[in-house]
């Protein structure tokens, strides 16, 4: 018994067994651990919600676009180590999976120094720039302040996890990220409900909870002797390695910052439609967080398999998985789109009591639902290109979704619906332009998964 338990910690070879199994495998302790890692954002609007009020919801809410593009350098990191560790444990190169973690650790560091330096100076202008309510500019500016100085144990969670996954071992993540989501969820209510730290508590409980977790998965990285041996020589900096980590994680953080970004034009227009929208949109955004989990967990299952099995030389296995592995997230999704459109009026109450505030939660909710299906394919098709080395297609798909359909369709609907007793529009523009988005960016990404160019982009 003691054995089967401590199998499931160990790092776990993809490239044998039946694909589906090895895939679900990986993925329920993914979707559990991205569960837990939700929780951070969703205890913290809750907390706040209850305790300071839907204002101090609305503050935690804008800070979040801006807060997602200054992370996406540890997006890129961890995107394109994730992609080397995986190729590399399927090649058993021990000697490449030191260097590449080693080289991850030292350019995450030098990462993390350039943020904490720059983002005093930005935070505050950014937000007046997005014509953030001055009802909630401070507490949004203190709590970007805390989370960005306090980013380290961020940044390393982050990019650790994402090492262990890559070698197959989401059990040991998850593990790490349950203690931290416990302690988060403890020092939030203790910071905000005893102490009366508001904003700035829940910022402060995130940061010291992920530190935490950040430290454990460096434990258990430098235990792994039998599969490398993370020397300081490892720790300097080596052209080759550098050279990956930025041409394969580049395009995936341009694709996160190009998401970001538009979040953020998006954002100065749901701060025009006021407080009472832009809490709104918060909740929605929470339990938007919960929906998409499942896809975003197998997206990473389908980047370790793909990654091991093209590192192991096996394409044929990856094709198998990405068919097998593109149904269950279909399957799942579906699931869940069902139950936010019968019980979504139940899920919008968590977050407040006001009642205004739930209908028009729920009615934007609805209006989302069916789009998680069209993004199951993205996550799992994208995911099985980024593992075999091609995270450039993806970025476009991105970008063009994005720039090319997001943001005008959102702009478009609200200048086209103005009227004397709506001045900026309907305010459903946001929800509807997001679901013209993925819809198209699946499209495009099973037409570009089928024509096949990403077979020839493995690590040489």
């Amino acid at each position: 018994m003691f054995s089967r338990i401590k199998k499931l910690f160990e790092p776990t070879d993809m490239t044998v067994g039946t694909p589906w199994k090895s895939i679900a495998m990986f993925s329920i302790p993914m979707i559990i651990g991205n569960v837990a890692q939700q929780l951070y954002s969703t205890v913290d609007s809750i907390v706040v919600g209850k305790y300071v009020g839907d204002n101090a919801l609305a503050a935690v809410g804008s800070a979040g676009p801006i807060l997602n593009m200054l992370y996406v350098l540890f997006i890129g990191i961890s995107a394109g180590v994730g992609i080397m560790v995986s190729q590399y444990f399927g090649a058993k190169s021990k000697e490449d999976l030191a260097e590449t973690i080693g080289n991850c650790i030292t350019v995450t560091a030098i990462s993390c120094l350039f943020l904490m330096i720059v983002s005093p100076f930005i935070i505050r202008p950014a937000l007046i720039m997005l014509k953030t309510p001055d009802t909630i500019l401070d507490w949004c500016a203190s709590y970007l302040l805390i989370s960005m100085i306090g980013g380290l144990g961020m940044a390393y969670y982050n990019i650790l996890s994402g090492i262990l996954r890559g070698m197959g071992d989401s059990f040991s993540a998850l593990l790490y990220l349950l203690v931290a989501t416990v302690l988060n969820i403890v020092l939030d209510i203790y910071f905000v409900a005893s102490l009366g730290l508001g904003v700035a508590g829940v910022a402060l409980a995130t940061v010291i909870a992920q530190t935490v977790s950040a430290f454990l998965c460096l434990r258990k990285l430098a235990a792994m002797k039998d599969i490398f041996t993370l020397r300081k020589s490892n720790l300097k900096l080596k052209s080759k390695y550098v050279k990956q980590i930025v041409s394969l994680g580049l395009p995936s953080g341009i694709t996160q910052a190009i998401f970001s970004s538009a979040m953020i034009i998006v954002q100065s227009l749901t701060n025009s439609f006021g407080e009472m929208f832009i809490a709104a949109n918060v909740i929605v955004m929470r339990v938007d967080g919960f929906a998409m989990m499942p896809n975003f967990s197998f997206g990473t299952a389908m980047t370790t398999y793909a990654g091991q099995n093209v590192g192991a030389g096996k394409m044929d296995r990856v094709v198998k998985g990405a068919k097998q592995g593109t149904v269950m997230a279909v399957a799942v999704s579906a699931v869940i789109t069902g139950i936010i459109l019968i019980f979504g009026k139940y899920l919008m109450g968590i977050f407040t009591d006001t009642a205004e505030l739930v209908d028009m939660s729920r009615y934007l909710m609805g209006i989302l639902a069916v789009g998680y299906i069209a993004m199951a394919v993205t996550q799992s098709l994208s995911g099985v290109m980024r593992g075999a080395g091609d995270t450039v297609t993806p970025m476009w798909i991105s970008l063009l979704t994005t720039v090319l359909v997001r943001v005008p369709i959102a702009y478009g609907i609200s200048y086209l619906t103005r009227t004397e007793e709506l001045p900026f529009g309907r305010f459903e523009c946001i929800q509807i332009s997001l679901l013209c988005s993925w819809c198209i960016g699946a499209l495009l990404t099973f037409i570009f998964y089928r024509i096949g160019a990403w077979k020839k982009k493995a690590i040489r």
